[in-house]
C-alpha cells in the first residue's frame, strides 16, 4: 500500500518514464504517487474493451513499473489505476510520457498509448536550423490550414505531407516563395479535436458557446510527447467514433515534414501548452493523480487562470521534469528549433529558467518564446531570463487593440497611452531603456500584427474603416476579400512599420494578402454564418483554410510583404543596428508622421512613414544621393528611383532609402 502524500513538492526521481526497450525487454514507468493499485493494461487490438493487466510495483518516489519480456514495438497500452481516497472511473489512463498516441475521437477523447522504436529515423544528417535571433522572420500558421482548400490543390490535404507536397500552389512552396525563414506551428503534440456536445444538458458543463464541437487549433494537449495525428490521416473531415493514429505513422510523417523544411533552411517552431490540460480527457492527468499535477483551491477544484478549467502544477518537481523532459525530447527527437509557450505567465519561473537552461545545452540557438499572459502580463520577466515574448505594445500601438473603438497609429489615431514616443521605443526594440518598455534586447520582442488570435490584419482594417461592420453578413466573399486602395494603403503601411523595427518580425499566414476570415456556411447551424470571424478556434473549414485564390486577388500586397522580406534579409541594418545609430527627424506640427535615420557598418537608409489622413508631410533628407528601394506602390532591394534634398510623403504612405555609395 502506498502512503506517500501526493501533495508533496519532495517527489523527485530520475528514473527514465514512460515505456522503452531495455536489454530486450521492455520497461513501463508511471508515476501516480497517489494510487494504491497500478496495472499496466495491453491490448493486442484498439477494438478490444478488455486487455490483459500486468500488476506494477511502486518505489519510495511515487514511480509504479513493471516489465514485459521481448521488444514490444507496436503493443497499444494504458494503465488502470486505483486510488485511496475516491472512486476511479475505470477508465484506461494514457501513458504521460506516450511517444505516440492512438485516439477515438469523442469528446472524451479515450485513447491508448503505443510502444514505438526510437533513434531509428534516417535523418539523412539533417540538423538543426540555427539562427541569430534578430534574424528570425517568423511565419505562424496551422497544420491543417495551409493546404485543406481546394485552391491548394494537395494530394494530401490537411497533413504533414501534403504541407511539404512538391509541385503544388500551398504549403512549402508557398512559404517558400515568400522568403519566410522560420515556422510556427499552432498546437502538434496529440491533442483533442473534440469539444463536449452542444446544448446538452445532461453534461456537467453545458455547452452554449461551441455548435461546432471541435478544437480546431489544438490548444488542448492530450499527451506532451506525441505528434498529433489527424494530422498524418489523410482524410477531408474529421471522423466522429473513429480510432486516429494506430499506426503511428504520424511519428516519422512529422520528422519528415521537418527534414524537408530544414533542407530548405527554413526553421521550425512548435506552439507547446504547458500551462493547462485538455479539459474533458478520459484516462488523462485528472484520472492518474489529480491533486499532484493540477493547482487547485481550497475545495480541491482545479484553478483555471487559463480559463480553459485546469492549470497545470507546473512548479511540482515530477510535473517540472515531465515539461523539461517533453522539451529536450522534441529537440533531440525531432530536431525541432524552438517553441512558443502558450500563456506562459502560467509557468512558474523556476521551470521557465530551467527550460530555457536545459534546452540551451543541446542547442544554443534554440529558439524559446512565449505569450507573456495568464496571472499578469510580464514580458519583460520573460526577457529578464533570456526569453523571448510577444509583443502587444506594437501591435496595439500600431494597428489599435480593436477595429471598432480602439485604432492604432496607423489609421492616424492614438490607441490608449500611445503617443510619438512610444512609435519610436518601438522602432528600437521597445527596450525597458526607454519609457514603458519590456525588453533587455531587442531580439527579446516579437513584433507582430496579427496572430491567430482576434481579427486578421486585413479585417481590422476593413472594419476600423467601416467599409465593413463586425456584425455584417458578408454575401459576396470574393469581393470582400479584394482590398480597396485605401485597405491595401493600410496593410502596406503596417507591414513597413513591422519589417523595419528591430527585434523578432512575425505574421500570421495570409496576413501577407490581408486574408479575410468568414464564418463559412457547413452542416453546423451557426447563426453568425457570414460574419467576419475573430476567434476561429473550433472551425475546420473554409472559415479558416487559406484560399489561394484570395491571394491572387491581393498580389500587390503580397509582392510588397515578399519585397520587404527580402528588404530584412539583405540588409542587417533592420536587424542588428544599435541603439545609437537610429537617430529620428524632428517633424512638427504632425503627431503621426514619423522619420529616422539609420546606420550599419557601411551602409546608411532613411525610413519614413506618414500615417496622417489629410496632411502631406515634407521630410528634409540628410546630406547626399539616396536610391529608393520602397515606394507606395513597391518594395524591395531593387532601385525604384532616387531623391536627395528633401522628399514629400503622401497621407498613408511609406518610403525607404538607401544612401548611394
Amino acid at each position: 500500500m502506498n502512503n506517500l502524500n501526493s501533495t508533496s513538492s519532495q517527489y523527485r526521481s530520475d528514473k527514465k518514464l514512460g515505456s522503452f526497450v531495455k536489454n530486450g525487454d521492455t520497461y513501463f514507468r508511471l508515476f501516480a504517487p497517489d494510487a494504491s493499485l497500478v496495472s499496466l493494461v495491453t491490448f493486442s487490438s484498439l477494438e478490444d474493451n478488455i486487455g490483459t493487466e500486468h500488476i506494477m510495483v511502486i518505489d519510495e518516489d511515487g514511480i509504479w513499473e513493471t516489465k514485459l519480456e521481448g521488444e514490444k514495438y507496436g503493443l497499444y497500452y494504458g494503465y488502470k489505476i486505483k486510488h485511496k481516497k475516491h472512486k476511479s472511473n475505470g477508465s484506461i489512463c494514457i501513458d504521460p510520457y506516450s511517444k505516440a498516441v492512438a485516439t477515438y475521437n469523442t469528446y472524451l477523447n479515450p485513447g491508448r498509448s503505443i510502444v514505438i522504436k526510437e533513434g531509428n529515423y534516417d535523418w539523412e544528417g539533417d540538423e538543426w536550423v540555427q539562427r541569430d535571433w534578430r534574424d528570425l522572420i517568423i511565419y505562424e500558421m496551422h497544420i491543417r490550414d495551409m493546404t485543406a482548400h481546394p485552391s491548394s490543390s494537395s494530394d494530401f490535404p490537411g497533413t504533414y505531407q501534403g504541407l511539404i507536397q512538391k509541385g503544388k500552389k500551398g504549403g512549402m512552396n508557398y512559404i517558400k516563395s515568400l522568403g519566410i525563414n522560420t515556422i510556427e506551428l499552432l498546437p502538434v503534440q496529440e491533442f483533442s479535436n473534440i469539444e463536449i456536445p452542444y446544448q446538452d444538458s445532461t453534461h456537467a458543463d453545458f455547452n452554449t458557446w461551441n455548435p461546432y464541437e471541435r478544437n480546431h487549433w489544438g490548444y488542448m494537449t492530450s499527451s506532451y510527447f506525441a505528434p498529433e495525428s489527424y494530422f498524418s490521416e489523410n482524410t477531408k473531415r474529421l471522423e466522429w467514433n473513429k480510432w486516429y493514429g494506430a499506426s503511428a505513422k504520424q511519428v516519422n510523417a512529422f520528422k519528415d515534414m521537418i527534414k524537408s523544411f530544414h533542407k530548405e533552411s527554413i526553421a521550425v517552431i512548435m506552439d507547446v501548452v504547458y500551462n493547462h490540460f485538455s479539459q474533458y480527457q478520459l484516462g488523462g492527468l485528472k484520472e492518474i493523480d489529480k491533486k499532484y499535477y493540477f493547482r487547485s483551491d481550497d475545495k480541491g477544484n482545479c484553478k483555471s487562470e487559463s480559463g480553459t478549467g485546469n492549470d497545470l502544477r507546473t512548479e511540482a518537481p515530477m510535473v517540472r521534469k515531465m515539461i523539461i523532459e517533453s522539451i529536450l525530447y522534441w529537440i533531440k527527437e525531432y530536431h525541432v528549433d524552438g517553441f512558443r509557450f502558450d500563456l506562459g505567465k502560467l509557468i512558474d519561473w523556476e521551470t521557465v529558467e530551467e527550460i530555457i537552461r536545459e534546452a540551451k545545452k543541446i542547442n544554443p540557438y534554440v529558439i524559446i518564446l512565449c505569450e507573456p499572459w495568464g496571472g499578469g502580463y510580464d514580458p519583460e520577466g520573460f526577457s529578464i531570463r533570456g526569453w523571448g515574448s510577444w509583443n502587444d505594445q506594437i501591435r496595439n500601438g500600431i494597428k489599435g487593440e480593436n477595429p471598432v473603438n480602439g485604432l492604432g497609429w496607423i489609421f492616424g489615431h492614438w490607441c490608449g497611452d500611445n503617443n510619438p514616443e512610444r512609435i519610436k521605443n518601438y522602432v528600437n526594440g521597445t527596450l525597458v531603456r526607454d519609457i514603458k518598455g519590456l525588453f533587455q534586447k531587442k531580439e527579446h520582442s516579437v513584433n507582430y500584427l496579427e496572430s491567430h488570435d482576434g481579427y486578421t490584419f486585413g479585417d481590422f482594417i476593413r472594419i476600423g474603416l467601416k467599409d465593413v461592420r463586425y456584425d455584417d453578413i458578408i454575401k459576396d466573399i470574393d469581393s470582400n476579400a479584394l482590398l480597396s486602395p485605401a485597405q491595401l494603403k493600410l496593410n502596406k503601411l503596417g507591414a513597413l512599420f513591422l519589417f523595419t523595427s528591430q527585434g523578432i518580425t512575425m505574421i500570421h499566414s495570409g496576413q501577407e494578402f490581408a486574408r479575410s476570415k468568414v464564418i463559412a456556411k457547413s452542416k453546423v447551424k451557426d447563426k453568425n454564418v457570414g460574419k467576419l470571424d475573430h476567434n476561429s478556434y473550433e472551425k475546420d473549414n473554409e472559415t479558416n483554410y487559406i484560399n489561394y485564390h484570395h491571394s491572387d486577388f491581393n498580389k500587390e500586397l503580397i509582392d510588397y510583404y515578399k519585397g520587404l522580406i527580402l528588404l530584412r534579409k539583405t540588409f542587417p541594418a533592420f536587424r542588428r543596428a544599435i541603439y545609437e545609430n537610429i537617430s529620428f527627424f524632428k517633424v512638427y506640427d504632425n503627431d503621426f508622421a514619423l522619420g529616422y535615420h539609420l546606420q550599419y557598418d557601411n551602409d546608411e537608409f532613411v525610413v519614413l512613414f506618414n500615417a496622417a489622413k489629410k496632411v502631406d508631410e515634407e521630410f528634409k533628407l540628410p546630406e547626399g544621393n539616396w536610391d529608393i528601394l520602397v515606394n507606395p506602390s513597391n518594395a524591395g532591394i531593387v532601385k525604384l528611383g532616387d531623391a536627395s534634398g528633401k522628399i514629400v510623403v503622401k497621407p498613408v504612405n511609406g518610403f525607404v532609402l538607401r544612401k548611394m555609395k
